[in-house]
């Protein structure tokens, strides 16, 4: 008896490592080239697979712009809950991964988070982008301005499916500009 539970028990891990390991996504390929300088700048968030801080985000918009060392900082605004809500913002700094002209960045938060940020999609007049990551687990459709078209959302759509992305998982952004009330200027350009 012993001796069939602990087969069993052998069994039951080696099917999980099997389970786990067919799961494993295959990478995904950014795009091949992201000139900085066009690429800087504000992106409205239009829709996304949000991050637990992310639930509930109102006019979010994310600023990148260029540190003196050459990283990138990135300053993410959003109100939670309502267009109402105060604003909040997360700062974070980015470096471009060698080797892979510019689309592929570590972003670093909170000192010991880094997070994968991949370029996995992006218009070539710069105006729309969809940032994407290997695990499948979060996603981000921007935009430089706050509303798309819904021809635009669908091939977002078909694309994040096509990397193997769950789309019913993707929740749109309320954009509602211009903003009223306090922190509607709230838009930092520059890492402190």
């Amino acid at each position: 008896m012993l001796i069939a539970k602990a087969v069993t028990l052998l069994g039951l891990v080696v099917l999980s490592g099997i389970v786990s390991c067919a799961s494993v996504a295959t990478p995904l390929q950014p795009v091949a080239q992201v000139d900085l300088s066009r690429y800087l700048g504000r992106w409205y968030v239009i829709a996304m697979i949000p991050t637990r801080v992310e639930r509930a985000a109102y006019n979010a918009v994310e600023t990148y712009s260029r540190n003196p060392d050459g990283t990138i900082c990135t300053w993410y605004r959003f109100r939670t809950g309502s267009e109402n809500s105060p604003v909040k913002l997360i700062r974070s700094t980015a470096a471009v991964v060698p080797g892979t002209g510019n689309a592929a960045w570590s972003v670093h938060m909170y000192w010991l988070l880094r997070l994968q940020y991949l370029v996995g999609w992006l218009k070539p007049d710069y105006s729309q982008v969809l940032v994407v990551r290997d695990k499948r687990d979060h996603l981000w459709y921007m935009a430089r301005e706050p509303q798309v078209s819904e021809v635009d959302l669908d091939a977002m759509r078909m694309r994040a499916r096509s990397m193997g992305y769950d789309v019913s998982r993707i929740v749109y952004v309320p954009q509602r500009w211009p903003e009223r009330g306090a922190g509607s200027n709230t838009f930092p350009e520059q890492c402190p």
